[in-house]
């Protein structure tokens, strides 16, 4: 793939800062949309530029598009209200693919995610799949990406489970039993680069899940296991599920459990299609060849290493 300049809405996030990290070794010029000037993360990267931009409104959503090759919409909420999360996964997606048809930017990868559903259990499932309907219903060139929960060295989700079992004699867990097929955020990154270079991803809706499938409980166990904290799961049932939510709602600092995030777990996130190595060139890394040796030594900045070992050769 020749260089192209890429758009990241939503690339400050998990997913986008290793994005980044893989579209830079590869040449492209990046411009990452944030509210902050200057990110710790990006300045090993030195093609990526930030830019201080309101992705909500319409004139500088368009402004920061114009002028771009392709656009890679990633945004994404794990908590709020049902307004907040149709802001941001239904209106903003019709927004961005509007602005692109307007600058006349054809190529759009959207990351949605797996089980995005208008008849889902939570608000965050069914505004998803209002986002890829706007996306679909646009005349835009567009790969939409669905990756089941996503887990990296830098991830909130395994390295929370281990620090709470750091602190917790146990560890009670909502939607314990529920099936997942994590995926590495390295490869979720490298689906976007992939789906850039070929124009045989255009108009697919593509589901990225790992090799393995885990229990909550299982990845719960294994995070403490992992980073020398194991401690005792303790499966809530729905009730209590929705109760202990509804009241870490309520606490100060960031949420951490919601009650519409209880909702979500009421469906497995697994998928019943492979994963699309045969159209993307590459077959996805399991979990249990990665997670362990991270979760032993946490701390290490993997994007900054990976991108100057890459450098280096």
């Amino acid at each position: 793939m020749s260089a192209q300049k890429i758009c990241l809405i939503g690339g400050s996030g998990f997913i986008g800062r290793h994005l980044a990290a893989q579209l830079t070794t590869l040449g492209h010029p990046i411009t990452v949309a944030s509210r902050k000037t200057s990110l710790p993360e990006f300045l090993v990267l030195p093609s990526v530029r930030l830019v201080s931009a309101d992705i909500h409104d319409p004139a500088q959503l368009e402004a920061l598009i114009a002028g771009h090759d392709a656009v890679v919409s990633m945004v994404g909420i794990l908590h709020g209200s049902r307004a907040q999360f149709e802001q941001n996964h239904a209106r903003l997606a019709e927004s961005i693919a509007a602005a692109c048809e307007r600058q006349r930017v054809r190529r759009l990868v959207h990351i949605s995610a797996l089980g995005a559903a208008q008849d889902g259990p939570s608000d965050y499932l069914q505004t998803k799949a209002l986002g890829e309907l706007a996306v679909e219903s646009s005349a835009l060139e567009w790969t939409i990406l669905r990756p089941s929960v996503v887990f990296g060295h830098d991830d909130a989700f395994l390295n929370l489970f281990a620090d709470l079992q750091k602190r917790l004699p146990l560890l009670p867990l909502a939607g314990a039993a529920s099936k997942m097929a994590p995926v590495w955020v390295e490869d979720v990154a490298r689906a976007v680069c992939e789906s850039l270079a070929r124009p045989e991803t255009i108009g697919r809706k593509l589901d990225l899940a790992g090799p393995e499938i885990y229990t909550l409980a299982d990845l719960a166990r294994l995070a403490g296991r992992c980073s020398g904290h194991p401690r005792p799961i303790l499966a809530l049932p729905d009730s209590l599920a929705m109760l202990q939510a509804c009241l870490m709602e309520h606490l100060p600092g960031p949420t951490l459990m919601s009650r519409d995030n209880v909702r979500s777990l009421r469906w497995d996130n697994v998928s019943d299609q492979p994963f699309p190595s045969g159209l993307l060139g590459f077959a996805p890394t399991a979990l249990s060849a990665l997670a362990p040796d991270w979760l032993a030594g946490r701390g290490y900045n993997y994007i900054a290493s990976r991108y100057r070992e890459k450098a280096a050769r």
